[in-house]
């Protein structure tokens, strides 16, 4: 049985990843944001895991997956946001604008 050994080299004509992380945060800067949010709560909540007092580990957890999908879910909706102003209020002003 021989095994085929460059089967992870990606092809000449596609994007490396770097390529394509760039090109994805460019298509949708929010995202790294939000993923960014994740990790900063993430770290700050775990930083602070150890002077959490009584609270039982459970819950302290708990509260970080919420804070941390907050952030997620808050980069999400501003792009939402975004979307629909650039593609509906902007186009609508520049309808009324050109009449």
């Amino acid at each position: 049985m021989s095994a085929n050994r460059r089967w992870w080299v990606p092809a000449d004509d596609k994007d490396s990843v770097s390529e394509k992380l760039l090109r994805k945060t460019r298509e949708s800067p929010l995202v790294p944001i939000g993923l960014g949010g994740c990790l900063v709560v993430a770290a700050y909540r775990i930083y602070r895991l150890r002077s959490r007092g009584s609270t039982k580990m459970s819950i302290h957890l708990i509260h970080t997956r919420v804070a941390a999908q907050a952030c997620a879910v808050g980069a999400i909706m501003l792009g939402a946001v975004y979307t629909m102003y650039s593609d509906y209020i902007k186009r609508m002003a520049q309808d009324t604008g050109e009449k």
